[in-house]
């Protein structure tokens, strides 16, 4: 009634979105978000130097580790599908001051080719696509709540414990080859999630 549509337009247009999981549908009951499930939303990709430069500072970066490394765990492990990784762990800055730590994984071949760059003001997503010829398909992005531990808390100038905003993201190329694992923390002051939602009444 609100929009003007039919029962089956509305339907149709919701099906999608049952079928990623974002919503359930009851017999005899309706459509309901699935509140205890990673909600999917769609948006554009962008690394960290882009992000903040968009907000209006100045990115930067301190290299904090780098190289090859078997030392990973099941989750790089299973998601990279490599047995050893070349990583990268960063310090990012905004107009100097520390806002995140990033920790990020990469397939050998990759990673080898990022450390022949400047690692404190690279574009990743356009050094995979511009120049390592890597087209990227998607990034998938989870988004948490974790605190700071002793090693955190310093880099960040924040107290052991105090809450940060978590993030885990997985990049593929259009070849479905998993490119990036990217585990990072960040100050919730410079970092907020922005939704617009509705309601639909009856």
């Amino acid at each position: 009634r609100h929009f003007g549509v039919s029962r089956i337009t509305i339907r149709n247009a919701i099906s999608p979105l049952v079928d990623e999981g974002m919503f359930a549908r009851a017999r005899g009951r309706g459509t309901f978000l699935r509140s205890n499930q990673p909600e999917n939303w769609v948006g554009k990709l962008m690394g960290f130097s882009e992000t903040i430069r968009d907000a209006g500072y100045q990115a930067g970066a301190k290299v904090l580790q780098q190289g090859m490394t078997n030392r990973h765990d099941a989750g790089v492990r299973d998601q990279l599908k490599e047995r050893a990784v070349w990583q990268l762990k960063r310090l990012r800055l905004a107009d100097n001051i520390p806002i995140a730590i990033e920790h990020a994984f990469y397939p050998p071949d990759i990673g080898l080719e990022l450390e022949k760059r400047d690692l404190t003001s690279i574009i990743m997503y356009s050094v995979f696509e511009d120049e390592l010829g890597h087209a990227i398909k998607e990034a998938r992005q989870t988004i948490g709540a974790s605190l700071a531990d002793a090693t955190s808390a310093k880099l960040l100038g924040v107290k052991a414990g105090s809450a940060l905003l978590s993030m885990e993201r997985l990049t593929l190329s259009k070849d479905e080859r998993p490119l990036e694992l990217l585990r990072s923390v960040y100050l919730p002051d410079y970092f907020r999630l922005s939704i617009n939602l509705t309601r639909r009444h009856a």
